[in-house]
């Protein structure tokens, strides 16, 4: 039997009460009292709100239901669906342009395209592939998979499939760094002098796209170049099995991957009370404050992972480089629609699961605003919002975001969101659905495979 403890007129289960009393709370400078006074105000205050949207979904689609089955004859109805439309509410009025004026946004949404993953935040293994998928081995992108014509080979090592791989990644570095009067296939020495980079005493046909180095100039370990916003690296070491047998010692091309990642609580996960919910919740903590790891089974020996650290280079005219380490990070919590028996209200009702995650996972990301080189660089929580129906429900997200953010006294707007555009009265509204939270929105992102058929 579930044991409950209440919580200013919330009944909370106890396995909830412990993770965020126990270990969610604790160096956030928020006090417990505060946010148990202030989800139940969520709970509330904005929870009859809540319910009021979720019944406009069933009225509404009730309505076109029911027009359809009147004009079931067919015809050229196409004008009069249209009005219908519009007459019920579904089809609003597009507005005036305006401007989105969101503030405060990391580089990997606001200026760089890049890969962005999705991955269930209860599994901590996929959680921390996925945040350190920021780099990746070109290497192994076209020995393992199918990208040069043939599928992986099974079993060891097949040198001859390897011989190739190296042949096209210096195909890509002549593509992407071309050298004047060279080929990065004959290339014996790539070295770094009065702050340039050469190669085989050649520069690259764009010097700017030496970014720095490692190691010592006249024999790098490694080289990072840039194009397009997005990084390379070239590692070098006659040791290893690969760059033992390269002519320039090159051991790998890393390449920067996935530039964030989204940490699901909704679609792929299935939270359905309050155990489950704090395994999402634990996880999104070890990752907010850089100590998740995982320690498995691989290959018959075991294996600890942990977030990848930040990648530190000589820039060319000295000082520092530093790069990030790791996918920024966004979570997604639930839609209005569900609830969760974690959490009773007065009435003994569950509450609307949305309100936790937004309480909770904007909490736990404080951990991340508090320290250096973290999942932001700009002070901002980015949290993923699925499922809305047309812009009344993006403008209420936006109203619990900022109620959230008064609680736990955040700034203004320090919360963006992501609108997934999955539900056809967003799709059919979307620059309203914008407008609605157009000092929070960071990305709009098609969720195509998701549609419902409202």
């Amino acid at each position: 039997m579930t044991k409950r403890i209440e919580k200013h007129g919330l009944q909370v289960d106890k396995i909830l009460v412990d993770f965020i009393e126990g270990n969610a709370l604790e160096g956030t400078g928020v006090n417990p009292g505060v946010f148990w006074a202030g989800l139940s105000d969520l709970a509330h205050d904005l929870g009859p709100k809540n319910r009021a949207l979720l019944a406009e979904r069933v009225e509404m689609q009730g309505k076109i239901d029911a027009w359809h089955r009147a004009h079931k004859a067919g015809g050229d109805t196409r004008d009069a669906y249209f009005g219908f439309l519009r007459e019920i509410g579904y089809l609003l009025p597009e507005g005036n342009d305006f401007q989105i004026d969101t503030t405060n946004v990391d580089p990997e949404i606001a200026k760089t395209p890049g890969p962005q993953l999705v991955v269930p935040v209860t599994n901590a293994r996929f959680a921390l592939n996925a945040a350190n998928a920021r780099w990746g081995s070109l290497y192994d992108g076209f020995y393992g998979t199918d990208v040069m014509g043939s599928a992986a080979p099974k079993g060891a090592y097949d040198r001859g499939r390897g011989a190739r791989v190296v042949a096209r990644a210096r195909v890509f570095l002549d593509e992407t760094f071309p050298i004047s009067g060279a080929s990065h296939a004959d290339v014996r020495r790539y070295h770094v002098h009065d702050g340039a980079l050469l190669v085989d005493d050649l520069p690259l046909s764009d010097p700017s796209q030496f970014i720095g180095y490692q190691g010592h100039p006249k024999a790098p370990s490694a080289l990072i170049l840039r194009n397009n916003g997005l990084h390379v690296e070239l590692v070098f070491d006659r040791t290893h099995p690969i760059g033992s047998r390269d002519q320039a010692g090159l051991a790998d091309v890393v390449l920067e991957s996935a530039l964030s990642a989204i940490m699901d609580c909704e679609d792929s996960v299935a939270c359905v009370d309050a155990e489950d919910k704090v395994g999402a919740y634990a996880n999104w903590l070890g990752l907010m404050k850089g100590d998740l790891e995982e320690t498995f089974e691989k290959g018959g020996q075991m294996m600890t992972r942990r977030l990848s650290a930040d990648r530190v280079y000589i820039a060319p005219e000295g000082g520092e480089v530093s790069l990030k380490g790791r996918a920024l990070l966004w979570v997604r919590n639930v839609g209005h629609l569900m609830t969760n028996p974690a959490i009773l209200d007065r009435d003994g009702a569950e509450i609307g699961e949305g309100l936790m995650d937004a309480l909770c996972t904007v909490m736990i990301a404080m951990h991340d605003l508090k320290r250096e080189s973290g999942n932001s660089v700009h002070g901002s929580v980015y949290v993923v919002k699925p499922k809305m129906h047309g812009p009344a429900e993006v403008a209420f997200s936006d109203e619990i975001f900022a109620k959230v953010e008064d609680i736990l006294g955040l700034p203004r707007n320090t919360v963006k969101i992501g609108i997934m555009d999955e539900e056809r009265r967003t799709s059919a509204n979307l620059k309203s659905c914008i407008r609605a939270a157009k000092s929070r929105v960071a990305f709009i992102n098609t969720g195509f495979l998701d549609r419902t058929g409202d």
